[in-house]
């Protein structure tokens, strides 16, 4: 038996006249999930604590108007390259390709108009094992500096099993880098002050540390006997202000974990628990790495759902991901993709309460 199929209804209209839309996933358990078409952006996650109580665990804005004018990529699919590309340049084939900097002298999320700011085209889905919804666009070639034709498809899933399944799909007509991610932010007791007191187990013995760019510099340091050593479950805020380097350097955590992982199976990379209100969150990924970020940029700039601030380290993102800078890094895991094959990534963000 097919599920229940999304719920759609008008979100906007963008300046230049392209509507935009909301669906909306419910499962038999009554978890709901909200993705636009702008930025195929996850806008609501709804999911029951300990106690049955039912709220959103995931930061954004009540209208289109906010994703409009969004600078923290809130739940927005990132690309054509998730994270950040040193100087904007990278060569490829003896080609050098000069990218959009909108990160100091760094490319970030894809550059000045990532697929973030796309109207993605959206339909509603027949799966077995939940609703979905399929989101495709086309990057066209030289778009932000990037070679190729590219072809992209994501499709959310809601399972019964409170899963969000998020499968990635893209094929080029031309030789590419390419590192899709989701951006979403979680507060698991959203009405907590911050993230600090959230458990965090991360499945990665080694991460890569960054300069002061927040590029890696090539290294896969242990992670043993220093702060991002999460292979115990540590409170996020446990060594969050500890004299370190490359805490300071991320102002708080903002660096890619190597999960310990063999190739491109679905495995756990990161558990989350939040103690007062029991949610659970797990990170299934077939990507070998995590980028950790714990909200260090947001200031309360960003009036978010209901007119609330999003503050410092109100939200933690776990972005699951090939590595920062990979193009520059031929030792780092390959992000190009050809012309003939297929790019392939599934993410799961998993639900329950203990």
């Amino acid at each position: 038996m097919l599920a229940k199929p999304a719920e759609k209804i008008a979100f906007g209209k963008t300046a230049d006249g392209q509507d935009v839309d909301l669906y909306t996933l419910t499962n038999k358990n009554g978890m709901q999930v909200a993705i636009t078409n702008f930025g195929a952006s996850v806008v609501r996650i709804k999911v029951a604590d300990r106690q049955g109580q039912v709220e959103d665990v995931v930061l954004g804005y009540d209208s289109l108007d906010g994703y409009v004018g969004d600078k923290a990529y809130f739940g927005a699919v990132v690309g054509r390259y998730g994270n950040r590309i040193a100087q904007g340049k990278f060569i490829l084939d003896g080609s050098a390709y000069t990218l959009a900097r909108n990160n100091g002298e760094n490319s970030l999320h894809g550059g000045i108009k990532g697929f973030n700011k796309a109207v993605w085209k959206a339909r509603e889905t027949a799966a077995k094992d939940g609703p979905s919804v399929e989101l495709t666009y086309l990057s066209k070639d030289g778009e932000e500096g990037y070679p190729g034709n590219l072809s992209v498809k994501v499709v959310y899933t809601l399972t019964e099993r409170n899963e969000l399944k998020i499968d990635y799909s893209a094929t080029t007509d031309r030789k590419t880098v390419l590192n899709l991610t989701n951006h979403s932010y979680f507060n698991l007791n959203p009405g907590g002050r911050d993230i600090l007191q959230h458990v965090l187990l991360i499945y990665a013995d080694k991460y890569t540390p960054v300069d002061s760019g927040l590029i890696p510099t090539g290294e896969l340091r242990s992670v043993a006997g220093t702060p991002f050593d999460f292979r115990k479950p540590t409170a996020i805020g446990a060594r969050i202000e500890q004299d370190d380097e490359q805490l300071k350097l991320g102002h708080g955590y903002d660096h890619n974990f190597v999960l310990d992982k063999k190739g491109k199976a679905l495995e756990l990379a990161a558990r989350v628990v939040e103690p007062g209100t029991g949610r659970v969150l797990e990170v299934l990924t077939s990507e070998p790495g995590v980028q950790f970020y714990t909200g260090n940029f947001l200031d309360g700039s960003a009036r978010g759902k209901g007119g609330k601030e999003y503050r410092r380290r109100s939200a933690f993102c776990l972005e699951t991901q090939h590595f920062p800078d990979s193009p520059n890094h031929l030792k780092f895991p390959t992000t190009e993709l050809k012309p003939g094959e297929k790019y392939h990534s599934t993410t799961i963000y998993k639900f329950s309460i203990e």
